[in-house]
């Protein structure tokens, strides 16, 4: 079998079912059941490479991801903690209602398979602390919760004398729901919160080859909103392998986004051009500048509703605020900078966290650094950048329009 929990259970033979929590949808109000649906069809295509089959099932304000065939319980937790909008995935024992007593027994086994089995907790030599968490949900159960607290928790007492009941702070919480079914569980495993991906629109990832990009369009994805990614190329100062290295990063943030569509712009001409035609200093801004006029041509193409970059506060000369505010300036969409409050360590955490920091670190310069000024201005002037791409007037409309009539676009997924 695939998937042991770290009690020491089998859990392919054990779990076959789990309750899956969210948080910010259960605030929505009369559109929660939208958010719900989003947050099912998102668990869906997660689970769409894990073995096996599964049924996933939205009722009374529950989510339930059933097994209908064997499974690795290892790869579908991994899958769901992909899947914005989850808080918890709860492995749980799903079972009918046949009275009290059958309850009974069934709590017992499950304290004892997941608690006592070889490999187990207090089989390690451990003491254990309980709280029972009954929550009856259906008004005509005879018991209610307070009641079936206390029942239960005398029963395990009685089955097992090393236990000791800790209201405050237990080493383990049994819940029970009581509902058309009833539910079993101990174990809360963390999701990756947020909203489901779809429900806050779309909008336009700049992704590179570093560090900072692919954590913002995770963090902007982790609110709910649908990423795409225009990525600039500048062959043959970039090579091939830079711009796969960028699909790789596209890819990998695909895990926690759904597909995302990878605009390729070949950047050459145009950065020669500026090169040749505006003050070195100014290159960086300028450039940039460039960047963020076509990106939002294509955004406003594909239906997006925001620009996304991984800018910080003045991380580099280009994340100055006067040099913000000069890149800003050419933008009518938003453009959203989820890290730019962030510090570079606190970055590079997060990228280690979902995954990117490997790929972003191989050695494949990306456009930005191929040609950057000895000396680049980190205050510039907005009247004096637009005079300086007056200089650009010539040809700068039309290797823009052959940029964007030959990009290329690649559907990234995992």
């Amino acid at each position: 079998m695939q998937g042991v929990c770290r009690h020491g259970v089998n859990v392919m033979n054990y779990y076959k079912s789990f309750l899956i929590k969210y948080a910010e949808i259960g605030i929505k109000g009369k559109n929660r059941h939208l958010f719900e649906e989003a947050l099912v069809r998102q668990i869906k295509y997660a689970l769409r490479k894990v073995a096996g089959s599964f049924s996933v099932s939205r009722t009374s304000g529950r989510i339930y991801v059933e097994a209908q065939t064997d499974f690795d319980f290892t790869d579908t937790v991994d899958a769901l903690k992909a899947v914005f909008g989850i808080a918890g995935i709860c492995p749980m024992v799903s079972m009918a209602d046949e009275g009290f007593e059958k309850l009974s027994e069934a709590v017992v086994k499950f304290v004892s398979d997941v608690y006592f089995s070889q490999g187990g907790t207090v089989a390690s030599g451990n003491s254990l602390t309980f709280k029972i968490a009954a929550r009856r949900s259906r008004k005509n159960y005879p018991l209610d919760s307070m009641e079936l607290n206390a029942k239960l928790g005398g029963i395990i007492l009685d089955a097992f004398p090393s236990m000791k009941v800790d209201v405050h702070k237990p080493n383990i919480m049994i819940h029970v729901e009581i509902r058309e079914k009833i539910n079993l569980y101990s174990e809360i495993i963390p999701g990756p919160g947020g909203m489901p991906v779809g429900t806050n629109g779309k909008a336009m990832l700049l992704l590179s080859g570093g560090i900072d990009s692919p954590v913002a369009g995770y963090m902007i994805a982790k609110r709910g909103v649908k990423i795409d990614a225009v990525y600039f190329h500048a062959p043959p100062y970039t090579s091939d392998r830079a711009k796969q290295k960028v699909i790789d990063l596209a890819k990998t943030v695909s895990r926690f986004t759904g597909p995302v569509h990878l605009h390729i712009i070949n950047f050459t001409d145009i950065q020669l051009y500026i090169y040749d035609q505006c003050p070195h200093e100014e290159l960086t801004i300028i450039m940039r500048r460039y960047m963020m006029r076509i990106a939002e041509h294509i955004a406003n193409e594909t239906d997006c509703l925001g620009l996304i970059t991984g800018e910080s506060i003045g991380q580099v000369a280009s994340q100055t605020l006067k040099s913000l505010a000069a890149t800003n300036e050419v933008c009518t969409l938003p453009v959203y900078r989820p890290l730019i409050g962030f510090d570079k360590m606190e970055i590079v955490k997060l990228a280690e966290q979902i995954g990117t920091y490997e790929t972003s670190i191989q050695p494949f310069e990306d456009c930005c650094t191929i040609f950057v000024a000895k000396h680049p201005v980190t205050k510039p002037n907005v009247k004096r950048i637009n005079r300086s791409e007056e200089h650009l007037a010539e040809r700068i409309d039309e290797l823009v329009k052959r940029a964007l009539e030959n990009k290329e676009v690649v559907i990234v997924k995992l």
